[in-house]
């Protein structure tokens, strides 16, 4: 079997400028991977690299060359393992860039035997879940329009950015307008671990489901500082990159939130869900903003979480790609009727 592989850039306009306590972006740099066997079928995968993992587009470009030559030499994609394995000895770093590549295989080989991506794995598609919606970081009459308009589309689950010194004020004013959604935040790391307790206090009156990374990554007592006096449940991102990291926040959180684009690939993704059942923890897949080049493949994780986190391709203006039907934020595994991830190419 001969298999042959590309990859292109895309800058992608966000519908809203979208910020978090780091900054504010307005588009999403994003690479798309394609990889195609000798009976023409093509899987496609992409990467929605962050510069806070010291990755960018160029980064990925300038190591995707390296990564496919592995995908072309093995040659076989059904050696899923293989692949994955000698990525990784190939390009250590960059997990966007290998994400890409093995979004892109496990599309092919699902593809291959004609079945979506959930059906070869084995999962329940009726075992699935609602993604939450992201109202990013604004002035709060902003992020009221936001919400305002989430509620218009349908959404019952919202994440709020937080991580100024109007948060109490952003989070009283999102429940003015939305007071039945199932609401959390997220700190991206901005609060210091006694103002993360001070202000968790006054946010648990307004009904949130948990609180995402309140402290600083690079502090983990912190971490369990805040954790063992939080009123609400507390959720590891920047925290919780690879499976490696799952025994060092295990008696620091609640919940461990996964993102392809940290821990490089779908097995791997897959290898931390598993690992962080095994800790006691509940399970969140997070994204960045991202196509359904890559979304698309998250969603069949639905089965295996706790909660999903899914917007990355609902935050585009436009998405090239279509995926996994979502209408009002329900990921509808059961509504794909491709084989595959469900990525493809709109019209």
């Amino acid at each position: 079997m001969s298999l042959e592989t590309e990859f292109e850039r895309h800058t992608l306009p966000l519908e809203f400028p979208f910020g978090i306590s780091r900054g504010t972006a307005t588009d999403a740099e994003v690479v798309t991977v394609r990889i195609e066997d000798d009976e023409g079928l093509v899987g496609v995968g992409g990467a929605g690299p962050s510069s806070h993992y010291g990755e960018t587009p160029d980064t990925v470009a300038a190591v995707l060359p390296d990564l496919l030559a592995v995908v072309e030499d093995v040659g076989d994609p059904h050696e899923l393992e293989r692949i994955e394995r000698r990525m990784r000895e190939t390009v250590n770093r960059n997990p966007a860039a290998r994400c890409a590549v093995s979004v892109a295989v496990h599309d092919l080989v699902a593809k291959r035997l004609e079945v979506p991506l959930y059906r070869y794995w084995g999962l329940d598609p009726e075992d699935t879940l609602e993604t939450s919606y992201t109202i990013g970081l604004d002035d709060p009459e902003t992020m009221r329009e936001k919400t305002e308009t989430a509620l218009e589309r349908g959404h019952g689950r919202l994440k709020v950015k937080l991580g100024t010194d109007r948060d109490i004020e952003i989070v009283r004013t999102i429940r003015s307008v939305a007071p039945d959604v199932d609401l959390f935040v997220d700190a991206n790391e901005a609060w210091t671990p006694r103002e993360a307790v001070r202000k968790i206090d006054r946010l648990a009156e307004f009904d949130l489901e948990f609180v995402e990374q309140p402290v600083a990554a690079e502090d983990p007592e912190g971490l369990r500082f805040v954790y063992e006096r939080s009123s609400l449940p507390i959720a590891a991102d920047e925290s919780c990159i690879t499976v490696e990291d799952v025994p060092r926040i295990a008696d620091r959180c609640d919940i461990a939130n996964l993102k392809l684009m940290k821990c490089g690939g779908l097995r791997e993704a897959k290898r931390l869900i598993h690992t962080a059942r095994a800790h006691g923890l509940e399970v969140m897949c997070g994204c960045m903003t991202e196509s359904n080049a890559s979304i698309a493949a998250a969603c069949h994780l639905a089965p295996l979480l706790d909660y999903a986190d899914l917007d990355g391709s609902l935050l585009l203006e436009e998405d090239p790609y279509d995926g996994v039907p979502m209408s009002g934020g329900e990921i509808d595994l059961g509504g794909l009727e491709r084989a595959g991830t469900g990525a493809v190419l709109e019209e």
